[in-house]
C-alpha cells in the first residue's frame, strides 16, 4: 500500500462531510505527483498531509522537525515477481517489520524509480528467477539499470537479498545473485548474507525473514509520535485486495470434470479439467495460474517402500508450516514429500549413500545431473543401486511437495464459479513401468467427480490483456500454451472487445491435437477471433512449428505490432519460447529495417510496456 493510498482512508476518516475516496483523476495525479519520490520523501510527504488532516485545514507546515523524524527510519522492500511467489514473501516481510514498529514501503520493483536508490538506507529484495536466468518482467529496467554504468554509488546503504529459484534449472537464483553482487560492488552494505531458496522455500524464507527484522529492529523502530502517527494510518481497500485462499490455506473445491480433449490415436493425453469454486468466493483474472496441491499415488509410494526395504510405519518427523509434526513414512511420502520431480540434490545424496560409480559420475557434473533428474524419478534413481539408511535420512533429502501452477483456461465472466485448466498429462516408460506426473496424474486419474482437490489462485500481473479493449493482440501458444488464450478469448468476447485477435497454435497433428477446435472455430466464424494462423508439425514430410507460420506472415505481425498490438507467448520456455523470440527479433529487424541489437531493443521496449508478456515453463 503507497503512503498516498493510506493518507485517503486516514484523510477522509476525519472528515465525515468528506466523500470517502479521491475520484480517478484527483487519485492519478497524485500518484503522478509522487512518482520520482525516494522512499524518505514518501514517508515526510505522508506526514505532512497527515498533519494538515488533522488540524483539518491546508495551511503551509512546516516540514523541518517531521523531516528530521523521518529521516534513515525508513525500510523499503522490493520484490521482483513473476508468478507471485516473491510477492508472497516481501508481503509477509512487510507485515513482520511493521509488526516490529518498523516504517515500511512495500514496492513493486516495476513501480521503483531506481534512480532513487541513492536516497535509501535500507533496503531488501526479494527476487525470482525466471526462465534462463533473466530477471522476471517486472524486473527487467531495475535489472539494467543497476548493474549498468549509471548506478550510482551506495556506500550509506544497507541491504539484504533473498533470491527465490529451482535448482533444476541451470541458473539457479541468477536475478538475486545479480543484485546481491551488484549491491556490494556499489559499496552497500550486506546486513545479512543473501539466501538461495529452492522451490520448496517457505522454511528458509521465514528464517531469512525474522533474522532481517530482528537485526534491523534496533536500529529502524520507530520511538517518535509523529512517525507513529504516520505509520498507523489505515489502508485502503482495492479491487486487488488479497483472498483469503493462499498457498498455505487453500480451498477445498470439487473436482467437476476431467475430459480427454486429444483422439484416440494421438501420442499425448491432454484433458481438459474443470473445478467448482461453489459459494467460496473465490475470484480470478484471466492471465492467472490456479496452483493445485496433490498427493502421490499410493501403488508410487507401496514400490518406493518396498525398493528401500522399509515398512512404512517407520517413524520420521517434518517441518510443517513453521512446526514439527509426526508422520509414518508412508503418510508422509504420500501426503508431504516429493517423488515424482527428482531434484539435483538428491541424486547426489544418493551417489553419496550408495557409493554407485555411474551415480557419483552424473552427480559431479550439475549439467548432467540436471538432465538425469529430469527423466528419473526418485524410484528410478534408488533402483540405480542399494544404501543402508534410515527413513528418517531419506526424508530428509527429499523436496516436499509444492503446488504445480496451471495457467487458467476460463474466464468468470464466462463460467462464473468455476475454473477450467488445460492439463498435458504426464507419462513415460522407465524400468518396465508407467511413470506419471503427480500432479496431473492426481488430476486425470486419481481424482473423482465430486472429490475434494486444494487449489488457490497465483495472480499474475506480468500476463494480461490490455486495459483498452480496442487494442489488437496477437497469441502465441502451441500444445497446452493455447489455454490462456482460451480465457482471453472469453474474456474479449464477454467484453465486447472491438480489438483485433490473432492466434497462433500448433501441435503435432489437425486430426488429433487440434486443442479446443470447435471453439476457434466458432470464434473465427462470428468475427471474435480475426485470424487463426495453424503448425501441425507431423502433418507433413517437413516439420512445421509456429515460429514457420510467424515467418510466412511476418510483414503482417510487424504491421500489427506498428499499429499497438500486444504480443503474448505461454508453452514451452526450454525451446518453442527461445525459438519465437528469435524469429520475432528476425521479423523486427527486417520489416522495421533495424539491426539484430536494435530489434532486440525493440522486444526489450514492448516487454517494458506490457505489450510483450510470457507464460512459460
Amino acid at each position: 500500500m503507497l503512503p498516498e493510498q493510506r493518507l485517503l482512508k486516514q484523510n477522509t476518516s476525519n472528515s465525515a462531510n468528506k466523500s470517502s475516496a479521491l475520484d480517478a483523476n484527483q487519485l492519478a495525479s497524485l500518484q503522478q505527483s509522487v512518482a520520482d519520490y525516494s522512499s524518505l520523501q514518501l514517508a515526510w510527504a505522508s506526514g505532512y498531509l497527515a498533519a494538515k488532516s488533522e488540524q483539518g485545514q491546508y495551511a503551509q507546515l512546516a516540514p523541518a522537525p517531521l523531516a528530521a523524524t523521518v529521516a534513515a527510519k525508513t525500510l523499503t522492500i522490493l520484490y521482483a515477481s513473476q508468478t507471485g511467489n516473491a510477492k508472497g514473501v516481501a508481503g509477509q516481510l512487510e507485515k513482520n517489520a511493521k509488526a516490529a514498529g518498523i516504517h515500511v514501503v512495500l514496492k513493486n520493483i516495476a513501480d521503483y524509480k531506481a534512480k532513487a536508490i541513492k536516497n535509501e538506507t535500507h533496503l531488501l529484495i526479494v527476487a525470482s528467477t525466471n526462465g534462463e536466468g533473466e530477471p522476471p518482467d517486472d524486473a527487467i529496467e531495475f535489472h539494467e539499470f543497476l548493474l549498468g554504468k549509471k548506478a550510482p554509488k551506495l556506500p550509506n546503504l544497507s541491504y539484504s537479498v533473498l533470491a527465490l529459484g529451482d535448482s533444476s534449472y541451470e541458473f539457479f537464483c541468477k536475478t538475486g545473485q545479480d543484485f546481491d553482487e551488484r549491491l556490494q560492488a556499489l559499496g552497500a552494505k550486506q546486513v545479512s548474507p543473501r539466501v538461495d531458496c529452492d522451490v520448496d522455500y517457505d522454511s528458509d524464507s521465514e528464517s531469512w525473514t525474522l533474522n532481517i527484522v530482528e537485526t534491523l529492529k534496533e536500529e529502524l523502530t520507530q520511538t517518535d509520535a509523529p512517525l507513529a502517527t504516520v505509520s498507523n494510518i489505515g489502508d485502503l481497500p482495492t479491487a486487488g485486495a488479497a483472498s483469503v485462499y493462499t498457498k498455505q490455506k487453500p480451498l477445498a473445491a470439487e473436482f467437476s470434470l476431467s475430459q480427454k480433449i486429444t483422439g484416440r490415436d494421438s501420442a499425448k493425453d491432454v484433458r481438459h479439467i474443470e473445478i467448482d469454486l461453489g459459494e467460496s468466493g473465490l475470484t480470478y483474472q484471466v492471465g492467472d495460474a490456479l496452483g493445485v496441491w496433490f498427493e502421490n499415488d499410493e501403488l508410487l509410494v507401496a514400490k518406493l517402500l518396498t525398493e528401500l526395504n522399509f515398512s512404512g510405519e517407520e517413524k520420521i518427523s517434518l517441518k510443517v508450516a513453521g512446526e514439527v509434526e509426526a508422520f509414518t513414512l508412508k503418510a508422509a511420502l504420500i501426503s508431504q514429500l516429493e517423488i515424482t520431480q527428482t531434484a539435483p540434490s538428491f541424486i547426489e545424496f544418493w551417489a553419496n549413500a550408495s557409493k554407485n560409480t555411474e551415480l557419483v559420475a552424473v552427480a559431479s557434473d550439475k549439467n548432467t545431473a540436471r538432465e538425469f533428474a529430469g527423466v528419473h524419478q526418485i524410484i528410478d534413481v534408488i533402483s540405480l543401486a542399494k544404501a543402508d539408511i534410515d527413513a528418517q535420512t531419506f526424508v530428509d533429502a527429499l523436496r516436499k511437495i509444492t503446488p504445480r501452477l496451471y495457467s487458467i483456461a476460463s474466464a468468470q465472466a464466462e463460467v462464473e464459479e468455476e475454473v477450467h485448466l488445460t492439463v498435458g498429462i504426464v507419462s513415460y516408460e522407465a524400468n518396465g513401468d508407467t511413470r506419471t506426473g503427480g500432479a496431473s496424474g492426481f488430476l486425470a486419474e486419481r481424482l473423482a467427480e465430486g472429490q475434494k482437490v486444494r487449489v488457490f489462485v497465483e495472480h499474475n500481473d506480468n500476463f494480461r490483456l490490455p486495459q483498452a479493449d480496442d487494442t489488437p493482440v496477437i497469441m502465441i501458444g502451441p500444445g497446452t500454451g493455447v489455454a490462456p488464450f482460451r480465457a482471453f478469448m472469453q474474456e474479449r468476447e464477454a467484453r465486447d472487445a472491438s480489438g483485433d485477435n490473432w492466434m497462433f497454435f500448433g501441435d503435432q497433428t489437425f486430426t488429433q491435437d487440434f486443442l479446443y477446435q470447435t471453439e476457434w472455430q466458432n470464434y473465427l466464424k462470428s468475427g471474435l477471433l480475426t485470424r487463426m494462423d495453424l503448425a501441425f508439425s507431423r502433418d507433413q514430410a517437413e516439420k512445421i512449428y509456429v515460429q514457420d507460420r510467424l515467418k510466412e506472415q511476418a510483414a503482417d505481425v510487424f504491421s500489427w505490432l506498428e499499429r499497438g498490438a500486444h504480443l503474448y507467448i505461454c508453452g514451452d520456455g526450454n525451446r518453442m519460447a527461445k525459438d519465437v523470440h528469435q524469429t520475432l527479433v528476425e521479423i523486427i529487424a527486417e520489416h522495421g529495417k533495424l539491426s539484430t541489437e536494435q530489434a532486440e531493443d525493440y522486444l526489450k521496449s514492448l516487454r517494458s510496456n506490457k505489450r510483450y508478456q510470457k507464460d512459460v515453463y
